[in-house]
């Protein structure tokens, strides 16, 4: 059974339609990750499965209930990672948690909320006052606080934002726990390297809908090939060579100071030159290509 079966959903916001007929199923025990640029529809896409936003036009089935009519429902079983810090700084990191396991009517609050502690490494500063701990163990604990009532999907809203690489490594190494433990997860980011790395699958979304979806290494493969050339000089000299690649068919683009020829191990002998820096092909690369916008 699919977690997440969305078809045609349409959200405006008076001129604006931030999802502009989306169509998403999310198998069980997946990770996907829902990659584009700010503005793309991934924060609104969130908003109405979690039921604070309510679609124009579509259907939206989560765990099998249908929205916004069995939302409460869904909502029950599911955990939600928002991407602003919202916990309570007046009480602890224990009672943080056991708060949301009340709320969510879990039968032995003490076992939930060690579980959660244990899975966010945050055990030892469970006494701990949340404005006491460090930004990221600060997001650790919004993470655990998503997950105390042990549920069968969550969603993270771009779960690393704003973070400095150390934190953020944190927090990836605590989403790879849940994947390893065959937990659905729906992630939001637009930080490239984040989709790499811990999606099963990437869904590339833009101006509210859904432009490509497959593996990482396969949408890769079919869009952007294995190589990609990066060459800086001076602009006529980056001007002929950008010619010559665009004669040859090749997928090219200017990036600052440099031209960017992707696909390169298909260029004619000669096409690439010397000194241009050569690297692996990535999701940035096709995501430029099918939409002709920049990621981070």
């Amino acid at each position: 059974m699919a977690a997440i079966e969305l078809q045609g959903v349409v959200k405006t916001f008076g001129p604006i339609r931030a999802v502009d007929g989306l169509d998403l199923n999310v198998p069980e025990g997946v990770c996907l990750g829902l990659l584009g640029p700010n503005g793309a529809g991934k924060s609104t896409t969130m908003r109405l499965l979690t039921g604070q936003a309510i679609a124009d036009e579509g259907s939206l089935r989560v765990l099998g209930y249908e929205l916004p009519r069995q939302s409460k429902d869904a909502r029950a079983r599911m955990g939600v990672v928002p991407q602003l810090d919202n916990l309570d700084i007046d009480v602890t990191v224990e009672e943080n948690l056991k708060v949301f396991a009340r709320l969510y009517r879990v039968a032995d609050i003490g076992a939930a909320v060690d579980r959660a502690l244990a899975l966010a490494r945050l055990t030892d500063r469970r006494h701990d006052a949340v404005d006491e701990l460090s930004g990221g163990m600060r997001r650790r604990l919004l993470v655990a606080r998503g997950l105390v009532h042990d549920p069968q999907l969550v969603l993270l809203d771009e779960p690393t934002v704003g973070l400095d690489p150390q934190i953020r490594a944190e927090i990836w190494t605590l989403i790879e726990d849940l994947r390893a433990e065959g937990t659905t997860i729906l992630m939001s980011t637009h930080y490239i390297e984040e989709a790499e790395r811990l999606a099963d699958e990437v869904a590339l979304m833009a101006k509210g809908r859904v432009i490509a979806r497959g593996r990482p290494n396969d949408l890769i493969a079919e869009h952007a090939g294995r190589r990609t050339a990066e060459y800086y000089a001076p602009p006529e000299r980056r001007a002929e060579v950008r010619a010559a690649a665009e004669a040859a068919g090749l997928p090219v683009r200017s990036a600052g100071p440099a031209v960017v020829i992707v696909g390169c191990e298909r260029a004619p002998d000669g096409l690439v030159p010397d000194d241009a820096i050569t690297r692996p092909s990535s999701l940035e690369d096709v995501f430029v290509e099918l939409t002709g916008e920049e990621l981070e």
